[in-house]
């Protein structure tokens, strides 16, 4: 075999040759005899004329969505900030000294229940000298009244003079007078009185207790006793720039976009930690007037709190529905490279060739980009696997598989890309 020839020339004569010991001359021989042996039978598995064995590098897998337009809601998010739906403060109208508190604060009250006690002693001896009047002034009226009626058939007989039976009749229609002053008087004095036990002019929860028992109150003025607040439904007020309002409406009035009624507008709510509120709420109005210092429109929405998890003045984002354009397409942010220059974004076709896409972008809803010009239907658009070609020359052919958000489950083998699309 040519192998052997090999083994027993060139080898042997090198080994023989170096000046090397007997132990390490064998060790030399035996592994330059078994590389031969490999080399030959590598040379004699091989054909003749044929090439060395090998492959190309195969096409990079990217990630794609298959586009499938459809009708989507324009969602825009604004900074926003929640307010109870009724505030009442309580005050005391009745001056004296605050005897008793007769709730828990921090607690619920409902509209009529009662909250402060004041010293009523003043206001009940001023009732009973009301009544007292009034009682006078009924005896008045009864006399005269009779008077009157005695002195009707004299003067019919000529006993008496026209002049005293008028007198009469004045005297017994200023009695009735005094009488309706009497019962006025009594009726203030009554409401007086009540204004010494305060009650909750709403329903809602009550906040701290605003003075301590013991105070001296309503000296002068209407002293604040504590505030309750109706925090069930909340009110959320944001603003939104002037020039969106009116890009917006020159969209609809164009055609390009759907009008969102007020009844149909969805609004959602983004706390401080980024977690989307679980409860909807609905646009109440939007202000007519441009704020001058600031260029913005203001907006309230009505959002329900049946748990109470909302409290006032809380900063929020509000996620405002205002119109739904027709035929447009959502894609992931990281499919989209917005520049000063445009939005663009990469389509895949058939043979695997990427090619740079303009597109027109029109707001974004549930963290993905709304577009509404740029693609057809059934076009694949890149989401994943940039970097990738980024170490491949440009036009290398790729692979396109279905794309899944980060955490979601892979995708079966042979399952079409995920379609691109929103939901209303």
């Amino acid at each position: 075999m040519p192998a052997l020839s090999f083994i027993k020339t060139v080898p042997i004569l090198r080994i023989w040759s170096a000046p090397l010991p007997p132990p390490q001359m064998a060790r030399g021989l035996s592994v330059m005899a078994l590389s031969a042996v490999l080399v030959a039978c590598g040379q004699s598995a091989a054909p003749e004329g044929a090439a060395p064995a090998g492959g190309g590098m195969p096409a990079p897998e990217v990630g794609v969505i298959t586009v499938t337009p459809g009708d989507v809601g324009l969602v825009t998010e604004l900074p926003g900030r929640l307010e109870a739906s009724r505030v009442a403060q309580v005050r005391a109208r009745a001056a004296g000294i605050l005897q008793e508190r007769l709730f828990r604060e921090g607690s619920d009250v409902k509209a009529g229940q009662a909250l402060f006690r004041i010293d009523a002693g003043p206001y009940a001896a001023a009732l009973q000298s009301a009544q007292a009047s009034l009682a006078r002034a009924e005896a008045n009226k009864a006399q005269a009244t009779a008077l009157a009626e005695r002195y009707k058939p004299l003067v019919a007989e000529n006993a008496i003079s026209h002049q005293e039976f008028a007198n009469a009749e004045a005297a017994q229609k200023s009695a009735e007078a005094d009488v309706a002053v009497a019962r006025a008087a009594v009726q203030t004095a009554r409401i007086n009185l009540g204004y010494a036990n305060v009650t909750a002019p709403i329903a809602g929860r009550i906040g701290r207790s605003l003075v301590t028992e013991g105070a001296l109150v309503g000296q002068g003025e209407a002293t604040p006793l504590a505030v309750i607040q109706q925090v069930d439904p909340m009110f959320v007020n944001f603003t939104q720039s002037a020039a969106e309002v009116m890009a917006l409406r020159r969209s609809m009035q164009a055609g390009q976009l759907k009008a969102a009624g007020a009844d149909a507008a969805s609004v959602r709510l983004v706390l401080e930690d980024g977690s989307e509120y679980d409860k909807q709420g609905r646009l109440l109005f939007s202000d007519l007037t441009v704020d001058s210092a600031t260029g913005q429109i203001t907006l309230r929405a009505e959002v329900p709190n049946p748990g109470g998890a909302l409290l006032p003045g809380l900063y929020v984002r509000v996620r405002l529905e205002q119109a739904t354009a027709g035929d447009a397409v959502t894609l992931p942010q990281q499919a989209v490279t917005r520049t000063a220059q445009g939005d663009t974004v990469s389509v895949v076709d058939a043979e695997g060739k990427i090619s740079r896409r303009s597109v027109k972008v029109g707001g974004q809803q549930n963290g993905q980009w709304v577009i509404r010009e740029g693609l057809k239907a059934g076009e694949q658009v890149m989401v994943d696997g940039f970097q990738k070609l980024q170490m491949m020359p440009p036009g290398t052919p790729v692979k396109a598989v279905p794309w899944k958000p980060q955490g979601a489950e892979a995708p079966a083998k042979g399952e079409a890309p995920a379609p691109a699309g929103a939901t209303s």
